[in-house]
């Protein structure tokens, strides 16, 4: 208030020259707003603190929402199958699984990619020297963020195409499949700086010189390489699926005749099948005549050993059955033990060293990772075993013939991911290895590297 405190009488404020004569409401009022003022300048910390939510909460609603989505997907997508009749359900979710297999098992990958790089993040395996990586390379974090978003996308894309399709709007669920693919080239092939461009493009560059090696090999060129020769079953659907997109045969169930043109006997998947271990046969002869070590063409002669697998397999469809039963089915049982065994024991003794490792990693800092790896005799047993259990079950794989039972196959190759996600660890630690001990100051600069990749930053 501005009243004088003696007379009670409204107080002259002077301002220059002119003075206001303050009415006792309107300094009342003026009083209030003054007051609320104060309130609002000494309270702003406190709504500040107040109104941000905490990372817990954060984290904690967002799981509950992404199990929340999880379920919608999951209710809708099974009353959408229980609405088609029983003759017609099996074709219903093998097409379903058709086109969306693939990106289901390149999100998979995407996932145990990121773990494979938290893993060394902890440890003392520099993969970022390793692949001659910049710092503004993806971490962990942003993999995980990548493999989050097509988690989302790709179910959602895939419950939308079973209730369209379930409710009679054929043409509507065929543009969800044909929408998913074509955003996800447009993504990869975007050429403005965002969504991690500088990634995008040493992808996009490794592939190329994957397809084409006529340059010098490099370790970024031949993992990548042997990455995708376990992605052979992503590579066969895919051709598939795009085959029926270019002649308008989504959402349609006459696909698996035998004569259809993107039937399951073109000669077509075959070809698909065999083109990465091509590619790397072809890396292998480069290699040997860069460096002229006999190593390169015994590697180049394991990849030879998937061709005949593969074609074997496919002339079922075109040969005699009794033929296929007396000559053929053996040659193949023959030809898939040599390649089975032959890449088995490649990958223990050439890939991973097994005879000159000591311990599996060798951690810079105690962490729950090392106390279960470390020097435990156990994990040698389980990663040798199981890689030659899945090296032959992955047989089934190349084999054309044995792809009719979708869910046998689908877990046949995420077993196959699994274990090329155990290779991983062992590969990139033996190649770091070889480099420590020819250049002894690389495995100095770890820290400084690690202190400098700390501090970047990525667009999104």
């Amino acid at each position: 208030m501005f009243e004088n405190p003696a007379t009670g009488s409204p107080h002259l404020r002077k301002s220059g020259s002119k003075s206001l004569f303050l009415d006792p409401g309107v300094s009342g009022h003026l009083g209030g707003v003054s007051e609320m003022g104060d309130l609002k300048g000494s309270s702003s910390p406190l709504q500040i603190t107040t109104m941000v939510p905490s990372p817990i909460f954060l984290w904690r609603f967002k799981v509950v929402l992404f199990l929340f989505w999880a379920l919608c997907c999951c209710k809708i997508g099974w009353d959408s199958v229980m609405r088609m009749s029983i003759d017609l359900r099996d074709l219903f979710l093998y097409e379903a699984f058709l086109y969306y297999n693939p990106l289901l098992l390149v999100t998979m990958m995407v996932w145990l990619w990121g773990v494979n790089l938290w893993v060394f993040s902890q440890g003392s395996v520099n993969y970022a020297k390793v692949f001659d990586l910049d710092h503004n390379h993806l971490t962990h974090r942003e993999m995980w963020k990548c493999s989050m978003w097509m988690t989302i996308i790709v179910p959602t894309s895939m419950t939308a195409y079973l209730y369209l399709y379930s409710h009679g709007e054929v043409s509507l669920a065929a543009s969800q499949p044909v929408l998913l693919y074509i955003a996800f080239a447009l993504v990869l092939i975007f050429p403005f700086d965002i969504f991690y461009l500088s990634s995008r493009y040493f992808l996009l560059r490794t592939l190329w010189r994957i397809a084409f090696p006529l340059q010098p090999i490099t370790f970024p060129d031949f993992f990548l390489a042997d990455i995708l020769t376990s992605m052979v079953k992503v590579f066969s659907d895919l051709e598939r699926s795009v085959c029926r997109m270019v002649h308008r045969q989504v959402a349609t169930i006459a696909w698996f005749e035998a004569d259809a043109v993107c039937g399951s006997h073109q000669i077509a998947i075959p070809l698909v099948l065999v083109f990465p271990y091509i590619c790397r046969l072809l890396q292998c002869l480069r290699q040997y005549k860069d460096t002229k070590e006999k190593s390169s063409l015994l590697n180049a002669l394991k990849y030879s050993t998937a061709v005949p697998v593969i074609f074997l397999s496919a002339l079922k469809y075109h040969v005699m059955p009794e033929s296929w039963t007396s000559f053929y089915r053996p040659l193949w049982l023959f030809s898939s033990v040599i390649n089975s065994l032959y890449s088995f024991y490649w990958d223990v003794t050439r890939d991973w060293d097994l005879s000159g490792f000591t311990k599996i990693f060798k951690f810079s800092r105690p962490s729950n990772i090392s106390y279960l790896l470390y020097g435990r005799q156990w994990v040698y047993f389980w990663v040798i075993g199981s890689n030659l259990v899945l090296r032959c079950a992955w047989t089934y794989k190349l084999s054309a013939h044995l792809r009719h039972n979708y869910i046998t196959v689908f877990t046949v190759t995420a077993m196959e991911m699994f274990r090329r996600f155990q290779w991983v660890f062992f590969r990139v630690e033996n190649e770091w290895n070889k480099m420590t001990k020819s250049h002894p100051l690389a495995e100095i600069s770890l820290e400084e590297d690690k202190l400098l990749g700390s501090t970047t930053t990525h667009d999104v």
